[in-house]
C-alpha cells in the first residue's frame, strides 16, 4: 500500500469517527456527565495511555526550548483550549449547528498556513475548497430538523474551537517532520491534561458512575479511545506526509459519513440531493490533495 493511499485512508478514519462524536457525545452530555468533566475523563485517559506507550516502546523526547515551547502551544491549541471549546459549545448548540461551523477549519489551517509556513496557495486549492465548502453548507442545510436550534454562546464557542484547531494542524506540522507521531501526541496531551483538569474537576466527580446504562460507558469508551487517541494518532501521523491544508479539508467528510451513519441507523434518508452534495464535498477534497507532496519520507511511526 502506497504511502499516499495510507494517509487518505487514516485521515478517513479520522473523518469517520469524528462524525460519529456529534451524536455520541450528545448522548451522554448534560444528563450523565457534564462537558468540562467529559474533557477531564477524555484527555486524562489519553494523557496517561500515551505517556505510557511512548515511554515503554518509542522512548524518544522532544528536546530544544524552540521545539518545546511549540509542543506547549500545540497542547494549549490542540487539546485544551480546542476540547474546552468544543464541548462546551457542543453542550449548548445542536449537533447540526457543530458541523457547520467546523467546516471554516480548512480555510483557517490555509490562512496559518500561508502565515506561519509560507505554504503557496494556489488556484486549484483555493477552488478545492470552495467546492467542498460549498457541498458541506447545501448537505447541513438540507438535512436541518426541528430540534436542530441552536445558540449564540454555543455557537461562538464551536468557532473558537475551529480556530484552535486550524492554528493546532499547522503548528504541529514542524514538529512532526522531526519526532514520531506518538512522541508528539504524548507531549501535547501531558500539556493539555494540566490545563483541563482544573476546568473539569467538579463536573469529573459529580456524577454517579455506577448508574451509568452499558449504552453510557460504551460511549464513553467510543470517546476516549476512538475520538480521543485513534483519531489524534492517525490525524499527527498524517501530518508527517501531508499538509496542513489537505489534513483540514478532510473535515468535509464529517457530514457526510455523519448521515450514512445516520442512514444505517433509520434515523435519516439518503436522497439524490444529498448525493449530488456529497459529491461535491469529494470532489473538492480531491482537489486539495492534488499539490506536490515535498515532505513524503518512507519511515513508520
Amino acid at each position: 500500500m502506497s504511502k499516499q493511499v495510507q494517509v487518505h485512508a487514516a485521515l478517513f478514519i479520522v473523518a469517520l469517527i469524528y462524525g460519529s462524536n456529534y451524536s455520541v457525545a450528545k448522548e451522554v452530555m448534560p444528563e450523565f456527565v457534564g462537558p468540562y468533566g467529559l474533557i477531564v475523563i477524555r484527555v486524562v485517559s489519553a494523557a496517561i495511555f500515551f505517556g505510557i506507550f511512548s515511554r515503554l516502546v518509542v522512548k524518544e523526547k522532544i528536546v530544544g526550548r524552540a521545539d518545546n515551547l511549540r509542543s506547549i502551544a500545540c497542547g494549549v491549541t490542540g487539546i485544551a483550549l480546542n476540547q474546552l471549546c468544543f464541548f462546551g459549545g457542543l453542550n449548548l448548540t445542536a449537533p447540526i449547528n457543530a458541523a457547520l461551523l467546523m467546516v471554516i477549519v480548512p480555510v483557517i489551517v490555509l490562512i496559518f498556513s500561508a502565515i506561519l509556513l509560507k505554504e503557496r496557495v494556489g488556484s486549484r486549492k483555493i477552488a478545492g475548497i470552495v467546492l467542498a465548502c460549498a457541498g458541506a453548507l447545501l448537505l447541513i442545510y438540507t438535512s436541518r430538523g426541528e430540534k436542530t436550534s441552536g445558540n449564540i454562546v454555543g455557537d461562538l464557542l464551536i468557532i473558537l474551537n475551529a480556530v484552535s484547531f486550524g492554528m493546532y494542524l499547522v503548528l504541529v506540522k514542524p514538529l512532526m517532520q522531526k519526532y514520531k507521531a506518538i512522541t508528539v501526541v504524548s507531549r501535547i496531551f501531558a500539556v493539555g491534561a494540566v490545563l483541563v483538569v482544573p476546568f473539569g474537576w467538579q463536573q469529573f466527580t459529580a456524577p454517579n458512575y455506577s448508574s451509568f446504562p452499558v449504552s453510557i460507558w460504551l460511549a464513553l469508551l467510543f470517546m476516549v479511545f476512538a475520538v480521543t487517541i485513534i483519531a489524534y494518532l492517525f490525524n499527527t501521523w498524517a501530518l508527517r506526509y501531508a499538509n496542513p491544508s489537505l489534513v483540514g479539508a478532510y473535515i468535509y467528510l464529517q457530514p457526510v459519513l455523519a448521515i450514512l451513519i445516520a442512514v444505517g441507523f433509520g434515523k435519516d434518508v439518503f436522497t439524490v440531493e444529498k448525493a449530488l452534495y456529497a459529491l461535491l464535498i469529494f470532489a473538492g477534497v480531491y482537489l486539495v490533495s492534488r499539490t506536490k507532496q515535498h515532505n513524503v519520507v518512507q519511515e513508520e511511526v
